[in-house]
């Protein structure tokens, strides 16, 4: 009898082993990639565009599936209007005005596609490339640590100034809401502008935790995929491809949650700027913001961030491949059960972070597992990582560590139409049981 009770313990320890494994990275008892994401978006035929969006937005409108729509020059949707985007809908942005779509505080954009139905931002040239257009701004009126509101209008080029009230954000309204975004694609954003900035393929800024941001892709942006700035924003099931930028940044005082999120990073695409999978600071310049303010919080679950290289020691050599996570002075996170796979190194932070506990217990790395990384946890120019070491690779973080290829560590990643980047969750409890 006690011989059965032991082999009955010994199966549900291992059952239970199993199941808690296949929480790592992105999760879903199905792939929820497949029907609305597209990886080969060159290939995409939306066919010829039939009406012209323009000028300022002041009145609700609703844009059809039965349409094409081309994006042309700065199109604010302005204060109290709402902007209603069918499943299905395709707009094309204008690559010779520089098209952009903003969403101004106090005005709401409901695109709310389908899985089998998406919305597609996209680029009018017949031989696509990032930074074709500009992109997609949504601003708020929640809280960031700047001192008074903030303004994006230095990416806009020639604005008239009567539009400058359509670029502010910012308030107290930490529940406030933009609309929603929802199986949306946007595709070859992020125009560079004067002054050297890029637009983002989506910009959230001062956006509150009414707002609805899941089901979301943005490929080949030539500027930072998804930016929040401030606000109480919250993301889940985003995907990042092959951004020439940061993946995920968040800045400015941001109390955000990054949920079942996937970043892909190509050692070709990467720009010559510190380019990660996942950015968080609490500030740019020091002088813009009050220290009195939180600064940025976030907590991301569920994330996995891979670099696509089939060459990872070549192509460090080359510096082609950096880090994969950024943490700056004064920000916290809060990631765990996520995936970060075939980085230099997995995580850099901040040389201006005093390395005490009282700051490494603001930057948690709990239930990670760390693969094929040229060294895990550094301080910003310190090639001595030993407290690192020792402080997150203690058994209580649960933290696991392997050296396995791409290929052999994710589902199905080679598949162009239809990749699953979920764990392959025997290569997870492999690595485990050489603890």
């Amino acid at each position: 009898m006690k011989r059965i009770t032991q082999i009955i313990g010994t199966l549900l320890l291992l059952m239970g082993s199993v199941y808690g494994q296949q929480e790592k990275g992105i999760i879903g008892t199905d792939n929820w990639l497949d029907n609305w994401t597209d990886f080969q978006p060159k290939n995409g035929d939306y066919g010829e565009p039939n009406q012209i969006l323009t000028g300022n937005i002041t009145k609700d409108m609703r844009l059809s599936k039965k349409d094409v729509y081309l994006l042309m020059g700065n199109v604010f949707v302005t204060d109290s209007v709402t902007l209603t985007i069918e499943p299905g809908t395709v707009i094309i942005g204008d690559f010779e005005s520089k098209a952009s779509l903003t969403i101004g505080k106090g005005a709401k954009i409901m695109a709310e596609g389908l899985e089998t139905d998406p919305i597609v931002f996209t680029s009018n040239r017949s031989v696509k490339k990032a930074g074709d257009w500009g992109g997609l701004i949504i601003l708020g009126d929640a809280p960031t640590n700047k001192f008074g509101n903030g303004s994006v209008a230095s990416l806009y080029a020639n604005l008239d100034p009567s539009a400058y009230a359509f670029t502010n954000f910012g308030g107290g309204n930490t529940t406030g809401s933009s609309g929603v975004l929802k199986y949306v694609r946007v595709e070859y954003a992020g125009k560079k502008m004067r002054g050297g900035f890029n637009f983002d393929g989506i910009l959230l800024a001062g956006v509150g935790s009414g707002t609805t941001i899941e089901n979301v892709m943005v490929s080949y942006c030539a500027g930072d995929s998804f930016e929040v700035i401030g606000g109480s924003v919250n993301i889940a099931k985003a995907v990042s491809y092959r951004s020439n930028s940061n993946d995920f940044k968040f800045n400015y005082g941001a109390q955000s949650q990054l949920n079942n999120s996937l970043a892909i990073r190509s050692p070709y695409t990467t720009s010559s700027k510190k380019a990660r999978a996942l950015h968080v600071s609490s500030y740019d310049k020091k002088e813009e913001v009050d220290f009195t303010k939180s600064g940025t919080s976030l907590i991301a679950k569920n994330l996995t961030l891979l670099n696509s290289s089939e060459d990872l020691s070549s192509h460090i050599k080359l510096g082609l491949i950096k880090e994969a996570v950024f943490v700056g002075e004064s920000a916290s996170l809060d990631m765990n059960k996520s995936v970060i796979s075939g980085f230099n190194p997995a995580v850099i932070l901040d040389d201006k972070i005093i390395i005490n506990q009282e700051n490494l217990e603001k930057i948690k790395f709990v239930d990670m597992y760390f693969n094929n990384c040229n060294g895990n946890i550094f301080k910003e120019y310190n090639s001595n990582n030993e407290d690192l070491e020792n402080w997150y690779g203690n058994r209580s973080f649960y933290n696991v560590y392997a050296k396995s290829q791409n290929s052999e560590t994710f589902i199905d990643m080679k598949n162009s139409r239809r990749p699953d980047f979920r764990l392959r969750i025997n290569k997870i409890i492999a690595a485990n049981n050489k603890d």
